[in-house]
């Protein structure tokens, strides 16, 4: 940190004394050490000081803002506001042309960079030190700078729809990329949707594959799905986190989702998009660790795999058997804490689970509970739904899952209920429940 402390204000005091700017020694310091090795431990060694002094900057620089500006310049303001964002964006997009990115990319990465900068500011001290501009210029620009920054979120957020109606080419390639996933999907059911082809997603692939479950992958990665797709494999390239991704990938003929990635924004609008289109699809979403657990649980996700988790797990047992533990012994271990763990697995550790032709594998099934169903208003207990080889996992209401719910709870409109069971008892609580429906 000493060392850190010395390049940083020693480039700066250099910079200083040659006539130039303290930041812009800063600067240099920084991209110095950039390019060192510890550059990822200097960064996290610095992100307190650089929270509160970045934090500090800003508010100095919003307090040099005379506000009464905006309204005795209204238009100074938007010209200074209007005319910069454009030729920002109009000049990034030309130079991402310019070294290839197609025109959809381009005119989202100028729109994503047109706003104002934080070294915009760093000049206006500068100006306004030197007295280069007059003062009522000088905060029309503060206010226009200001305001892009605001106005910066909105832009993000709403440049596919601006790309769009911008650019012709840009709906015929959405198009394409929407055929070639439906052309990928169209003759499969029954199957599996991989969000993301990275190690985890072509795991889980083979494992597929090995078990004759088909499969689609959508992942963002083009070099990736180029490889995959030349190899012979179910790949497309699409965002997972879209609609039309998803229903192009077949979703309401999927058996089930896997979000391979570890993202919790992302898999919370992956879900989100899930919950509306098809409710009862069941979800594996992966995650780092417990900590987004009732975040993504509460969004619609099925089941949560931490990796942590997991290699905790591994890690104990390979401690075990060094330490001379039976094999036997270790395995019943590791499997009691995933049976603790995972509410999906645990009819799979019984004796009535499946064994390995398959014959009588315990499995889940969600059962909707329409607004006309006679099961609304009745326990489960009254329905008999407890016990006779069934066990209700889960309920899902407005979205929230609630885990081993109680035998009085009484059903409502609208819910979800998640039975697991042998597939003949399955089949006799699924043909209750709609018995019950088509009475209605």
């Amino acid at each position: 940190m000493l060392n850190l402390l010395l390049v940083t204000l020693g480039a700066a005091f250099i910079t200083d004394k040659f006539g130039l700017s303290l930041a812009l020694g800063a600067f240099i310091a920084g991209m110095l050490i950039a390019e060192t090795p510890y550059r990822h431990q200097v960064e996290e060694d610095i992100k307190p000081f650089r929270n509160v002094l970045l934090g500090l900057f800003f508010v100095t620089t919003g307090m040099l803002l005379n506000p009464r500006v905006i309204w005795e310049h209204p238009f100074l303001v938007l010209g200074c506001f209007v005319v910069p964002i454009l030729l920002k964006a109009v000049m990034v997009t030309a130079l991402a042309r310019a070294f290839g990115a197609p025109q959809g990319v381009a005119m989202r990465t100028g729109l994503g960079l047109a706003q104002a900068g934080e070294f915009g500011f760093v000049l206006l001290n500068l100006i306004l030190d030197s007295h280069l501009v007059d003062s009522t210029i000088l905060q029309a620009i503060l206010a226009a700078m200001l305001l892009s920054m605001l106005a910066a979120p909105f832009i993000i957020q709403n440049a596919n729809r601006i790309v769009l109606r911008l650019s012709s080419t840009e709906w015929m390639l959405q198009s394409l990329q929407m055929t070639k996933i439906a052309t990928q999907s169209l003759k499969q059911s029954g199957h599996v949707i991989i969000c993301g082809y990275g190690r985890a997603g072509q795991n889980l692939a083979r494992m597929l594959e090995q078990e004759g479950i088909s499969y689609v992958a959508l992942d963002l990665d083009p070099d990736r799905v180029a490889a995959a797709a030349a190899a012979g494999e179910s790949v497309v390239f699409g965002d997972a986190g879209r609609r039309e991704s998803l229903l192009a990938a077949g979703l309401h003929r999927a058996a089930a989702v896997a979000i391979t990635y570890a993202n919790t924004p992302s898999a919370l609008r992956v879900l989100h998009n899930i919950h509306e289109l098809a409710p009862t699809l069941p979800v594996i979403v992966r995650a780092v660790d417990d900590a987004d657990l009732e975040k993504l649980t509460a969004a619609g996700a099925t089941e949560v795999i931490p990796e942590i988790v997991e290699g905790s797990l591994m890690l104990a047992s390979h401690t075990l058997v060094l330490m001379g533990v039976p094999m036997r012994r270790v395995v019943r271990r590791v499997e009691e804490m995933r049976d603790a763990r995972y509410s999906l697995l645990r009819g799979y550790f019984h004796a009535a689970a499946a064994d390995d032709d398959g014959h009588e594998q315990v499995r889940l099934q969600s059962v909707p509970i329409d607004a006309n169903s006679d099961a609304v208003g009745h326990s489960l207990d009254d329905l008999g739904l407890v016990g006779n080889g069934v066990e209700v996992t889960a309920i899902r209401r407005h979205g929230i899952r609630g885990v081993e719910p109680d035998p009085e709870t009484k059903l409502r409109a609208n819910d979800i209920v998640v039975l697991r069971g042998l597939p003949e008892a399955l089949a006799q609580a699924e043909e209750r429940l709609s018995r019950h429906r088509r009475a209605a």
